[in-house]
């Protein structure tokens, strides 16, 4: 299957989904979880929002555009917030976040 152009943007929602996943699971691991709550929340919201946005482009959505804009939104908050922590993991998907960022930007603005 071609997804054309929406590929790379697509990659980088499944790539950001599982950062986030192993940031919000590696989060409940550590020693002070309360203060790693608003990460988790936003792991677990970026993660849901990435999956779904990868789908609707996938199925060359009229809605693709808008979501991967709100997608673009979540994942740059959850990307700040993972920045804020030390933690390897959240450096990570920081990181991720931020790309996948950029790349729903990019996509939706074609």
């Amino acid at each position: 299957m071609d997804f054309g152009h929406y590929k790379s943007c697509i990659e980088a929602c499944h790539v950001c989904a599982a950062y986030c996943d192993r940031c919000a699971t590696s989060c409940l691991r550590e020693d002070d979880v309360k203060k790693m709550a608003e990460c988790i929340r936003l792991d677990m919201q970026c993660a849901q929002i990435c999956r779904l946005a990868a789908s609707f482009m996938a199925q060359d959505s009229e809605y693709a555009n808008q979501l991967c804009r709100l997608c673009a939104d979540i994942c740059k908050a959850c990307g700040d917030e993972c920045a804020k922590h030390e933690a390897e993991h959240c450096q990570q998907c920081a990181e991720a976040c931020h790309r996948c960022a950029e790349a729903c930007i990019a996509m939706a603005s074609h």
